[in-house]
């Protein structure tokens, strides 16, 4: 439930920027700068709360992040002006940047990494729901009952959660930092120079940068060549850029039979091959209808290739692990900041189409590389 709200709250204000606009006296262009500071809060916060977690117990951080990110959301809502919602959103970033990456962190901790790969794919669905209902429902709700409302929910729901979190953290000795693997002394240097000392774990952080620049800087313009090139209406192209969460909600449901058919190697070269074949369609498609089917594979590729390094992320460091999913997840925003710009220069001057291919070839390889290196590890071992 938690991290269904952080990722709401990542995505929610995209469709509501007309109507803050018009409530706040202000224009589309200058209200989205709630959107750009909330990614810069989350995204930045991340490479500091690792050695926190580390060492005053993840389950507990994500709790206290949960109940703050409430009363932050709670503001988001009840904002008059726009420097007031720029500084609760940024507070709220600030806040729910914790719970993704140090709820990935416990997860390592407390399951065996023989099950991690499916665990892990269950949680993600709370992020998938949580990114549709913030892309596609924030708008619908803000039409009917207003964008102040919309936070208010999502402040209702990191309410319920932050609730589940005290209470598991009271009755459940799982939840207690006991069971994190033990530290041997260290601070928030020593923890970074732990984690960036393995060759390993730097790979796997670039890796999540390119992935994530790959994907999202194409991704971002999969709306505005189907609105260029075929004259899609933006209500078609947001029901076909949906698919991409269904996709990742497939992905969720049978990540248990996907992980034994195939394994971490093939889910990772499965996943490169089937992105690079959905941009290859996006780039090439002569009908505006192939769009749902190519977003839905990139959908269920990136949870494919996504899912398979995270979990390997879990295990990259296990004496700092809180730190090292810091990192990873910050590397992850990063590269979505990275490829937007690239992606938004080269889309201005050469249309999408070199845009969707590039990224095809880049994720291709990155999705071989990745499994070429898991079939050696795996041979070490």
């Amino acid at each position: 439930m938690a991290a269904f709200a952080a990722q709401a709250m990542v995505r929610v204000t995209d469709s509501l920027l007309p109507q803050i606009a018009t409530d706040l006296h202000t224009t589309v262009g200058a209200a989205s700068i709630v959107v750009t500071f909330y990614l810069l809060a989350h995204g930045s916060v991340q490479l500091v709360i690792g050695p926190f977690g580390d060492r005053l117990g993840k389950y507990l951080c994500i709790a206290i992040a949960a109940s703050i990110s409430t009363l932050m959301v709670i503001a988001c809502g009840l904002a008059p002006t726009l420097p007031l919602l720029v500084a609760a959103r940024l507070g709220s970033g600030l806040a729910t940047g914790w719970m993704v990456p140090l709820a990935l962190a416990f997860i390592g901790d407390v399951i065996p990494y023989e099950r991690r790969q499916q665990v892990i794919g269950t949680f993600l669905s709370g992020q998938i729901l949580g990114q549709m209902f913030g892309q596609a429902a924030g708008g619908v709700l803000g039409d009917y009952f207003g964008w102040r409302t919309v936070f208010f929910m999502l402040a209702g729901l990191l309410a319920l959660a932050t609730i589940g979190l005290f209470h598991e953290l009271l009755r459940n000795p799982i939840t207690h930092p006991s069971r994190a693997p033990k530290r041997q002394g260290g601070g928030f240097i020593a923890d970074n120079k732990a984690v960036l000392r393995s060759s390993w774990s730097r790979t796997l952080i670039a890796l999540a940068f390119i992935e994530a620049a790959s994907i999202f800087g194409a991704f971002a313009f999969v709306g505005a060549d189907l609105h260029v090139r075929f004259g899609e209406s933006f209500t078609i192209v947001g029901l076909f850029v949906g698919f991409f969460a269904l996709g990742g909600l497939t992905y969720s449901l049978s990540v248990r039979a996907l992980v034994k058919r195939l394994g971490p190697v093939g889910l990772a070269a499965g996943g490169g091959i089937m992105l690079a074949v959905a941009f290859v369609i996006l780039a090439v498609q002569p009908v505006a209808w192939l769009a749902p089917i190519a977003i839905f594979g990139v959908g269920l590729g990136f949870y494919m290739l996504h899912n398979t390094l995270q979990t390997n992320a879990t295990q990259m460091t296990p004496e700092a692990r809180g730190t090292a999913l810091g990192l990873f997840s910050a590397g992850l925003y990063l590269g979505q900041t990275a490829g937007s710009a690239v992606g938004g220069f080269v889309f201005d001057r050469f249309t999408a189409v070199p845009v969707f291919l590039g990224a095809a070839m880049i994720l291709l390889l990155t999705g071989l590389y990745f499994a070429r290196q898991l079939k050696r590890r795996e041979a070490h071992t």
